[in-house]
């Protein structure tokens, strides 16, 4: 088998830099849902099993294989936190601009109530992590410093606080 020779360090390094780059490209514009916080979650912990050879037969648990790559790079920020984070950063930017993203930001569209449950929107997913209404974030977001306390303190939060849809 090739690669045995790479540190399991190099190898988190390698799929940091050209897998999860490419994963993480335009990742401000998803509306983050249950099923694919479930499928971000799915994709990591396949990546890391592979790094270290797992099988899914050898009955490794999830923590088991975050424990073992936290020992082999330190601590990392799992790609959920990620997401929420280039998310939250890219809406105080937008937020404090005077361009077109923050005129479709703000814009909404009349239309028809669509049959069943209401599906959730990109601004729920901001609202959900801050705790906050959406004219409380964009008035928070037009001082650097206090957005960025609050985007580090509202992304570190566990995935299992927001898994609702």
């Amino acid at each position: 088998m090739e690669g045995q020779n790479i540190s399991v360090k190099c190898k988190v390094r390698l799929l940091r830099a050209l897998v999860l780059s490419i994963f993480l490209y335009v990742c401000e514009t998803w509306t983050l849902t249950a099923e694919l916080q479930r499928r971000i979650q799915t994709l990591e912990m396949r990546c890391y099993r592979t790094i270290l050879g797992l099988s899914y037969l050898s009955h490794t648990s999830n923590d088991q294989v975050r424990t073992t790559i936290q020992q082999h790079i330190g601590p990392y920020d799992d790609l959920l936190t990620i997401v929420k984070e280039k998310k939250l950063r890219w809406y105080g930017h937008v937020t404090r601009s005077d361009g077109l993203a923050k005129t479709v930001l703000q814009g909404t569209v009349e239309r028809r109530r669509r049959r069943g449950g209401n599906r959730k929107k990109w601004s729920d997913n901001i609202k959900e992590w801050t705790k906050k209404t959406f004219a409380e974030t964009q008035a928070l977001a037009q001082d650097r410093n206090r957005w960025r306390d609050l985007v580090h303190n509202s992304s570190r939060r566990r995935p299992d606080d927001s898994t609702q849809s």
